[in-house]
C-alpha cells in the first residue's frame, strides 16, 4: 500500500505518475511605512507596473503558443487590470492621502478588489477575476520588492507540480511535455488554472487543503484526476495498476473523439441536445471542436466586465453575430446581462446592499435601466439573421418580470423594423430557472415562455439556503438532493405539458452522476463546459430512457438522502452494457 492517500477535487481528467515538484512562492512580506514623498512612491508604483507589464506580455506570447488564443486571453485581462484607471487610481490615492508606501497601498486596494470578486458566489467568472487581481498584484509587489516570481517554464524533467495554488501565469507556462499533472491546496473546477489544465489536457486535482504540508520534493506520486485521489510513495503493484488505468483512459478518450460529429442519441433512440457554455465569441471555437450541438448559455456579461464603458450596440452586435456564425445554424441561447448587486462595474453606479445576492441585479437592473437593456436587445435582434438565436432572461421571479422584459424586446424589434433593419421571425424567448419561486410556478410560466433553462448553481443554493462557497455550510450544496430533483422534475413536466423544452446550463448538466437522473427526468438539453461534451454524449448513448425514468422516480420517491441517491445511480451505472 502507498504510504498514504490524499483526496481532493478532480479538476482536469487524467492519470499521472511522476516525482513531486514543490512550486514555492517567494517571500512577499513588507512593512507598512509612512512616507514623506508621495510622488516618489507613485513613481515606484509606475515603474513596478511597467516591469509587470513586460513580464505579462512575455507570458502571453508563451500562452499563445502552448494554449492558443482562447485561453491566452486571460493575460489580455491581466494587462487590462494593469491599465485600469480605477485600480491604479485607488492605489495612487491611498499613497497620497494616507502617506503610505506603494507596497501597502497596492496590497490594501488589491485585497478590496479580491474580496469583492470572491464574494460573487453566483457568478464563477467574476469569482475567478479575484485570481486575476491576485496574480497581477503579486507581480507588481514582487517588482516593488525586487524579488523574482516562480518560473515553471524552466522545468526540464517529468514532474507533478505541488502548490498551494497555481496562478494563471504559472499554469500558462507549464510545458505538458514535462509537467504530467498538478495538485493544489485550494481552487475549484471553475478556477482559471483548472480551465487551462483542461485546455492543455494536464491532469489536475485541486482543493486538497494540505498537499504542500504532506508531500516533499521528489516523493513519487500517482495522481488520479478521474477520482480526485493522490497516492504518495505507491507500491510497484499500485504503479502497475494505475498505469493500466491510464492506458484505458487514453483509449477511452480516443473512442470519445469518434463521437465529435455524431448526434447525442440514447440507447433506445431518443435525441438529446448537448451544448456548450461560453463566455466570449472565441469560446465558440472550442464548442465546435468538441462537437457541441448548440450553445446552451452565452454569458453576455463578459462583454460588460471586459470593457471600460458600456459596450455599444455595434460592439455587441459584432460579438453576437460572430457566435451565431461560428455555430453555423445550430441554436445559440444568449442570456441577457447578469450583472449588478455584488457584480459591480466601475462605470455603473449601484447602491450598496445588505444582501447583494438577493438584490438589485440581472433582469432587475435591465428593467430599471431600460435604455441599457434595449441597447443589448437591439444588438441581439440585429444579429438574429446570422443564425438560430434564442434569448434568455436571467433571475426571473414573477410572470410580470418576464412580460415586462418581453415588452422591451418587442419595442426594440419594432424600432429596428421601422428603421428598415431585418430581424429573424424565428427567435425563441425563454427564462433561466434559478429562483425557487419560478420553479414552483413553472406551470404558469410554461404557458408564456418558449423554453426554460435551469441554472442549478443558484437554484440549489437558494433552495437549500446555503452559500456554496462557504465551507461551513458547503455540505448543504446538494445537487442530488431529492428536493432539488423534485423541483427540476416540476419544471420539465410543466414545459412538456405545453409542448416546450427544458435545458440546463448549471454545472449539474455535465455531472456524470447527475446525467442518468436528468435523462430520466426528461431534460431535453444539457449545456456544459466544452471539454465535458464528448464524455457526456458517450454516457447518454448507453442509457435507456425508460430505465432512467424508473431510476429518477426512485431517487425522488424512495431516497431520503443525497447518499441514497448517489448509491442508487452508481448501482445503475455499474449495470450499463
Amino acid at each position: 500500500m502507498a504510504k498514504f492517500k490524499i483526496l481532493g477535487t478532480a479538476a482536469s481528467d487524467g492519470i499521472a505518475i511522476a516525482p513531486a515538484y514543490l512550486l514555492t512562492e517567494p517571500n512577499l512580506e513588507f512593512k507598512r511605512v509612512t512616507v514623506e514623498d508621495s510622488e516618489q512612491e507613485i513613481n515606484r508604483l509606475a515603474d513596478a507596473i511597467e516591469v509587470a507589464q513586460g513580464q505579462i506580455i512575455k507570458i502571453h506570447q508563451i500562452a499563445l503558443q502552448s494554449l492558443g488564443q482562447e485561453e491566452a486571453q486571460v493575460f489580455e485581462a491581466h494587462l487590462l487590470v494593469l491599465d485600469d484607471p480605477e485600480f491604479k487610481g485607488q492605489i495612487e490615492a491611498k499613497i497620497t492621502e494616507e502617506k503610505v508606501n506603494a507596497e501597502s497601498a497596492l496590497s490594501e486596494v488589491a485585497n478590496l478588489f479580491v474580496t469583492m470578486f470572491e464574494s460573487m458566489v453566483d457568478n464563477p467568472y467574476m469569482q475567478e477575476r479575484a485570481a486575476d487581481i491576485r496574480d497581477v498584484s503579486d507581480r507588481i509587489l514582487a517588482a516593488l520588492l525586487g524579488v523574482s516570481l516562480p518560473n515553471p517554464a524552466t522545468i526540464s524533467e517529468e514532474v507533478i507540480i505541488i502548490a498551494d495554488d497555481l496562478t494563471p501565469s504559472d499554469t500558462a507556462q507549464l510545458n505538458k511535455r514535462y509537467v504530467k499533472a498538478f495538485v493544489t491546496n485550494i481552487g475549484g473546477r471553475t478556477s482559471h488554472s483548472a480551465i487551462m489544465a483542461r485546455s492543455l489536457e494536464i491532469p489536475a486535482v485541486v482543493g486538497t487543503q494540505s498537499i504542500t504540508d504532506q508531500v516533499k520534493d521528489g516523493d513519487l506520486l500517482i495522481v488520479d484526476a478521474l477520482e480526485g485521489v493522490i497516492l504518495v510513495d505507491p507500491t510497484e503493484e499500485e504503479i502497475a495498476e494505475y498505469q493500466e488505468r491510464a492506458n484505458a483512459y487514453t483509449a477511452q478518450k480516443a473512442e470519445w473523439a469518434k463521437l465529435v460529429s455524431e448526434p447525442t442519441i440514447s440507447k433506445d433512440g431518443v435525441h438529446f441536445e448537448v451544448g456548450a457554455n461560453i463566455g466570449t465569441p472565441k469560446d465558440a471555437d472550442g464548442a465546435v471542436e468538441n462537437g457541441a450541438e448548440a450553445v446552451g448559455l452565452y454569458r453576455t456579461e463578459f462583454l460588460y466586465m471586459d470593457s471600460k464603458d458600456f459596450p455599444t450596440e455595434d460592439e455587441q452586435y459584432e460579438a453576437y453575430k460572430s457566435v451565431l456564425e461560428k455555430m453555423a445554424g445550430k441554436p445559440v441561447v444568449v442570456r441577457t446581462m447578469d450583472i449588478g448587486g455584488d457584480k459591480e462595474l466601475p462605470y455603473l453606479q449601484l447602491p450598496e446592499e445588505m444582501n447583494p445576492f438577493l438584490g438589485y441585479r440581472a433582469i432587475r437592473i435591465s428593467l430599471d435601466q431600460k435604455e441599457m437593456f434595449k441597447t443589448q436587445l437591439r444588438a441581439l435582434l440585429r444579429a438574429s439573421t446570422a443564425g438560430k438565436l434564442r434569448i434568455m432572461f436571467p433571475m426571473i421571479a414573477t410572470l410580470n418580470e418576464f412580460r415586462a422584459a418581453k415588452a422591451v424586446l418587442e419595442e426594440a424589434k419594432q424600432e429596428l423594423l421601422n428603421e428598415g433593419q431585418t430581424v429573424s421571425e424565428d427567435i425563441q424567448v425563454g427564462i433561466m430557472i434559478e429562483i425557487p419561486a419560478a420553479a414552483v410556478l413553472a406551470k404558469q410560466f410554461a404557458k408564456e415562455v418558449d423554453f426554460f433553462s435551469i441554472g442549478t448553481n443558484d437554484l440549489i443554493q437558494y433552495t437549500m439556503a446555503a452559500d456554496r462557497m462557504n465551507e461551513r455550510v458547503s455540505y448543504l450544496y446538494q445537487p442530488y438532493n431529492p428536493a432539488i430533483l423534485t423541483l427540476i422534475k416540476n419544471v420539465i413536466d410543466a414545459a412538456h405539458a405545453e409542448g416546450k423544452w427544458t435545458g440546463m446550463c448549471g454545472e449539474m448538466a455535465g455531472d456524470q452522476t447527475a446525467v442518468p437522473l436528468l435523462v430520466g427526468l426528461g431534460l431535453d438539453e444539457f449545456s456544459m463546459s466544452a471539454s465535458s461534451i464528448l464524455k457526456t454524449r458517450s454516457l447518454i448513448k448507453k442509457l435507456d430512457t425508460n430505465k432512467m425514468k424508473e431510476l429518477a422516480d426512485k431517487a425522488i420517491n424512495d431516497c431520503q438522502t443525497v447518499e441514497d441517491v448517489i448509491a442508487l445511480v452508481e448501482e445503475a451505472k455499474a449495470n450499463l452494457d
